[in-house]
């Protein structure tokens, strides 16, 4: 099979751990037989940089032509002045309004590996499989009006949550959907003792559940989903939510994993198949860390596991998927860590390393 891959790294750690995703990608390639032709673009910061713009123009027409997309992280320290017109964080929210991806899939799952490197007890954690469905078009982020202003008594700020029907539709029947072919339970996160978006979107979820009766669903709001993910993650199977609630809660939920290094999530517009075919931008989702790019000890792992994401849902590579994640867990089970899921009698390796690794098995060598 020959792909056409948009590939935007960003900033600060993004290209380092981008890069270890291509080399497990090229790996594949190499043992399955696959050809990957890579078209890199700008976003973020570095396209500011360079552009003038967060994201500019051709790089979104590059996205929109290849058959799916590989992101890093965006942001840092250098862009963060709050009166800059343009942040980096535009370019992110941009390109997945831009590409229609409204659907972002962020798994959790523990290792058994590294139930004892977190800071929570082993048994509580171990077995935990969940995915946490975040809306990512709606709400907050993207909602008018959204401005800064003075005013005779000060300045004054306002940011809108604004949902349809529609937007709230469309994610969570998606939620159903996963939550059918798993262990059929969903949870929808809200606010809906306080926000008249949240009662919008719990009337709606309810209506939608008259369809899939076969699933169980139960509201929860987002305070209590916050406690619980810690107490008991093991409850949870799948997790439907609007985009600031998914945001958080997912940082949160990396606790569970070791490390936000480990966590990957994918952007689509419907329900994921095996079968492929699905058009998707893969992001891990960990920021862009500029304190420690450059020193070659990111994890790589979460990037890594995107791509194997990638060519399960948009390519349908299911065993290529599986052989990517069958080696992570080897590397793992040999002993290396890189620094953020380090723990006593392990051997530290640094981003590369790791990538060699994990490239190293999955291509079979």
């Amino acid at each position: 099979m020959k792909i056409e891959l948009a590939v935007i790294a960003g900033d600060g750690i993004g290209p380092e751990v981008v890069a270890e995703g291509i080399k497990v990608l090229q790996a594949i390639g190499s043992r399955f037989g696959h050809s990957f032709n890579l078209h890199h673009g700008l976003i973020g910061g570095i396209a500011i940089d360079r552009t003038g713009e967060a994201l500019p123009e051709e790089t979104l027409k590059m996205c929109r032509s290849a058959q799916s997309v590989l992101m890093g992280a965006v942001g840092g320290p250098k862009w963060d002045d709050p009166k800059a017109k343009v942040r980096p964080e535009d370019g992110l929210l941009a390109v997945r309004k831009g590409l229609g991806l409204f659907a972002n899939l962020r798994p959790v799952t523990v290792s058994p590996l590294l139930a004892d490197s977190t800071a929570l007890k082993p048994e509580v954690i171990r077995g935990v499989d969940l995915i946490v469905l975040r809306e990512l078009t709606g709400g907050l982020y993207f909602g008018r009006p959204k401005k800064q202003w003075q005013t005779a008594r000060g300045r004054r700020a306002v940011d809108s949550m604004v949902y349809s029907e529609q937007e709230i539709e469309r994610i969570v029947r998606v939620g159903f959907e996963l939550a059918r072919g798993r262990r059929k339970k969903l949870v929808s996160v809200d606010k809906a003792n306080v926000l008249e978006s949240s009662r919008l979107w719990r009337q709606v979820t309810m209506e939608v559940a008259k369809k899939y009766r076969d699933v169980e669903l139960e509201h929860m709001l987002v305070d209590t989903c916050a406690m619980r993910l810690i107490q008991t993650p093991k409850y949870f199977d799948v997790i439907v939510t609007e985009n600031t609630f998914g945001d958080i809660l997912t940082d949160e939920a990396s606790v569970l994993a070791g490390s936000m290094g480990m966590l990957p999530s994918a952007s689509l517009a419907g329900v994921p198949q095996d079968g492929g075919g699905m058009f998707g931008l893969y992001e891990p989702i960990h920021g862009s860390a500029p304190s420690i790019a450059g020193q070659d000890i990111a994890n790589p792992i979460a990037t890594i596991l995107t791509v194997a994401m990638m060519l399960r849902y948009s390519f349908g590579l299911v065993k290529e998927a599986n052989t990517i994640e069958t080696a992570v867990e080897q590397v793992l089970n040999e002993g290396y860590r890189t620094s953020d899921i380090m723990e006593k009698g392990k051997t530290k390796v640094g981003t590369k390393k790791m990538g060699d690794l994990i490239a190293r098995k999955a291509g079979g060598t």
